[in-house]
This record gives structure tokens, C-alpha cells and sequence, in this order.
């Protein structure tokens, strides 16, 4: 077993991004050019779909990855899940809930050849609860599972079965580059962990969202005083 980050590093930043969407090519050559590391949440059953989303009178595309395309995709990074198919777990009956998660962890994991053990929970609103954070501990094999609760707290979290991330990527830019400014000149005595999370689709929505983003990596990168991973080496190290 590899030794966890905090025997060398008080800080560590992660990302997240969801849907298994076209634009997620684009978001990884970016992120591969300032050396950092995401995690993918997918949906197995909608993979290779096509779709269009509206929005503020523009069309953009929601486009999913085909699942040939996956594990060469996302290498480097990590895939983890999203559901079968999307739906709010929170109103779904107990086996569906499992099902939905387990099935699609074992999809994911033949597609990429390696254990999937991370999961960020799909739709908006209230889209978790400790039903089914219990139901994913007990029967399914994911050992971590990301929120859309932001916190201020950088702190590791005890409860990894509903992680809050920190700060929703460029649809918060100011709290996103505030927040970063902060990480980086800080010399914390305890770890710390600068989480940020989205959807690379909504970048299309306003292009100059990508070159944001970019001045967010360069601001991040480069640091040999902050470990640069993915969702499972960060949380789980």
C-alpha cells in the first residue's frame, strides 16, 4: 500500500467533474498541462448518448463519452460513479439505490481495468441523505462519495459517504480564486484539502469560462509544498 500524501504534504487539491461528457477531453488536456489530477463520475447505461442542453438561449452539447473511448479518456485520472442513469437516490427504494450505484461501479470497472471505489451523487437540490449514504457503505463497494454541499472547511472530513466539496470551479470564480490565493499561501500545521468540482459542459455556456479555469490552474500548479491527486489518493490517502 502506497504511503498516504500527509507523511509529506499539509496540502492537497482535488477536482471533480461529472456526467462523462465530450468536453471533458478538452477539460484533461488542460489539466494534464499544469500537472493535476480529477476524478470522472460516469453513468454507464448513458454513456455514448447523444444530448443538447439549453440554456440562457444558447444550445450547447451534452454529448457522453462512448465507452470505448473511456479508459483511454480518462488515463492518468480516475473514473468514478455517477449512477446507472441519473436519478435522485434520495426517492428511490433501497434496491434500486443499490443497484443503481453497484451496477455501475462494476460497468466502470471493466471499462477501465482498475477498482472504482469513488462516487459523486447525481441531480441537484437534496440529492443525498444518511439512508442512502448507509445503503452505499453497507452493499456496495465505494468508499467515498462526493456532495454538492460546499463548506469553507478545508479540514479532512470524517463522514467520506457525504463529502462537501469547497467551492463549485468557475461558476464561483470569485470565491474559486479567492479560496485558491488563500491555499496556496497558507502553511497549515494539520492537512488540508482544496477541493473543487463541476461540469465541463458548462464552460461552453460562456468560452471565456475555459480561460478562467486555466488562470485557476496556473495559480495552483507547480507548488512542491501542495500534493496533486485524484478524488480516491487524496481523500482516501
Amino acid at each position: 500500500m502506497e504511503a498516504s500524501w500527509k507523511t509529506k504534504y499539509k496540502k492537497a487539491v482535488t477536482f471533480s467533474y461529472d456526467d462523462g461528457v465530450t468536453q471533458d477531453i478538452r477539460l484533461i488536456e488542460l489539466l494534464n498541462r499544469y500537472g493535476l489530477k480529477a476524478t470522472f463520475n460516469l453513468n454507464s447505461e448513458l454513456l455514448g448518448h447523444p444530448g443538447m442542453l439549453f440554456r440562457a438561449g444558447q444550445r450547447i452539447s451534452h454529448y457522453k463519452i462512448h465507452p470505448e473511448k473511456v479508459r483511454e479518456t480518462y488515463e492518468g485520472h480516475e473514473v468514478a460513479v455517477h449512477t446507472l442513469t441519473h436519478p435522485n437516490l434520495t426517492t428511490l427504494p433501497d434496491e434500486e439505490v443499490i443497484r443503481q450505484v453497484e451496477e455501475d461501479r462494476k460497468n466502470l470497472e471493466a471499462l477501465v481495468g482498475y477498482p472504482v471505489v469513488g462516487m459523486a451523487y447525481p441531480c441537484g437540490g437534496v440529492n443525498n441523505d444518511d439512508r442512502v449514504a448507509e445503503l452505499i457503505k453497507t452493499h456496495t463497494g465505494i468508499r467515498y462519495c462526493r456532495t454538492i454541499t460546499n463548506t469553507d472547511s478545508l479540514a479532512p472530513q470524517e463522514n467520506l459517504y457525504r463529502f462537501n466539496p469547497n467551492v463549485y470551479h468557475v461558476l464561483e470564480y470569485d470565491r474559486l480564486m479567492e479560496m485558491g490565493k488563500a491555499f496556496v499561501e497558507a502553511t497549515p500545521d494539520e492537512p488540508q484539502i482544496l477541493y473543487v468540482w463541476g461540469h465541463a459542459y458548462e464552460m461552453d455556456f460562456h468560452p471565456d469560462d475555459w480561460i478562467k479555469l486555466e488562470e485557476f490552474c496556473k495559480l495552483i500548479s507547480g507548488r512542491d509544498d501542495i500534493f496533486y491527486g485524484t478524488n480516491a489518493e487524496v481523500l482516501l490517502g
